[in-house]
C-alpha cells in the first residue's frame, strides 16, 4: 500500500494548518509538538510565528531536547535562554524534554545498529506527537526532515551522541557513515513505536540550505522554496521531499543534491522502510 502525502506550493502558516486538517489524524491527549529551536546565529530556521496557527489549533506543548555539541543549546540553562531569545516561550508552552535526567530508554529489539534509544524522560507526559520539520540539507545526515526530527531531534543530549557514535558517544565524529544513518532509522522506529503511530508529520521546503538549523554559521539557501508537505508516514514524506528536489529545475539543485548524495542521505529512508516505519511508495495529493 502507498501512503498519502498532501502537498501545496503555497507556503504560509495558514496552509500548514489546512494540510494538517486534511491528514485526518486526530492527535489525542497531551500532544508533544516537536520543533527545531534553531541554533544561535542561524538565519534559516522556521520561526515560531510561522508555526503558530497549527500549534494553536492542536493545543499541544512545544518540545525540544538539548544538543550533544558545543553551542547555545547544549545545556538546559543555555537552551532555555535561546528558546526565549527566539520567541518560542513567548508564543507557546515549551518543555525541554531532557532538562533533567535520568533519560528514558526506549528498547529497539529489531534495531539494525543500536538496540536502545535515550530520550528526554518528559516524553512520558505525552500521548501523541506533531512533528514540525524544516526540510533542508545536513552536514552529517545529508538532509534533515521528519526522520531526523524523530531520531536525533527527540534523543536526549546523551542520546544524540549515542546515535551519532552508533552506540558509543566517544565515536561521535569517528564512525561509519552508513552505520550512523542506520542508527538514526533505528532511533526513529523506537519513537514511532512509543506513540503507537499517533504522529502527524509536516515538512516545509523553504529556506533550503545545504546546512542544518543546528549550524550557527550556515550557508544561505541555495534553491528556491518548493512547498509544504503533510503525511502520517515519515518515510513517505521524506522520500517525497527528496523526489521534489530531484524534479525541480532550480539552478541551485546540484549543490543540494551533492550534499544529500555525498552523505548517502536516502539510506536513512531505505532503512526506516525496512524497519516498518512507513513506505517509500506514496501518492502526492497537490492542493492549490
Amino acid at each position: 500500500m502507498s501512503a498519502t502525502v498532501y502537498f501545496s506550493r503555497t507556503i504560509t502558516a495558514e496552509k500548514v494548518l489546512e494540510l494538517f486538517q486534511m491528514a485526518e489524524q486526530k492527535l489525542t491527549g497531551n500532544v508533544a509538538i516537536k520543533v527545531h529551536s534553531g541554533e544561535k546565529g542561524n538565519q534559516n530556521f522556521l520561526k515560531p510565528e510561522f508555526w503558530k496557527p497549527v500549534v494553536d489549533h492542536v493545543g499541544g506543548t512545544v518540545v525540544e531536547c538539548n544538543t550533544a555539541y558545543e553551542g547555545a543549546r547544549n545545556t538546559t540553562e543555555r537552551h532555555r535562554k535561546l528558546l526565549a531569545d527566539h520567541g518560542w516561550v513567548q508564543h507557546f508552552p515549551v518543555d525541554l524534554l531532557d532538562a533533567e535526567g535520568p533519560d528514558l530508554v526506549l528498547e529497539i529489539p529489531n534495531g539494525t545498529r543500536i538496540k536502545k534509544n535515550f530520550v528526554g524522560k518528559d516524553i512520558v507526559n505525552y500521548d501523541s506527537m506533531l512533528v514540525l520539520s524544516h526540510f533542508k540539507g545536513h552536514p552529517m545526515g545529508g538532509y534533515g526532515g521528519a526522520l531526523k526530527q524523530l531520531s536525533i531531534g527527540v534523543a536526549s543530549s546523551y542520546g544524540k551522541g549515542y546515535i551519532h557514535g552508533v552506540g558509543d558517544p566517544a565515536k561521535f565524529w569517528d564512525r561509519d557513515q552508513d552505520a550512523f544513518l542506520e542508527s538514526m532509522a533505528d532511533a526513529a522506529s523506537s519513537v514511532i513505536e512509543y506513540f503507537g503511530g499517533k504522529i502527524v508529520y509536516v515538512n516545509v521546503m523553504k529556506n533550503m540550505s545545504v546546512d542544518c538549523d543546528c549550524c550557527g554559521t550556515a550557508e544561505d539557501p541555495c534553491i528556491a522554496d518548493i512547498g509544504i508537505l503533510v503525511s502520517t508516514d515519515p518515510v513517505a514524506i521524506d522520500q517525497a521531499c527528496v523526489d521534489l528536489v530531484y524534479a525541480c529545475t532550480d539552478p541551485g539543485k546540484p549543490h543540494l543534491l551533492e550534499r544529500i548524495e555525498s552523505r548517502h542521505g536516502v539510506h536513512t529512508i531505505e532503512v526506516a522502510e525496512q524497519l516498518g516505519c512507513g513506505t517509500r511508495q506514496y501518492e502526492l495529493v497537490e492542493v492549490q
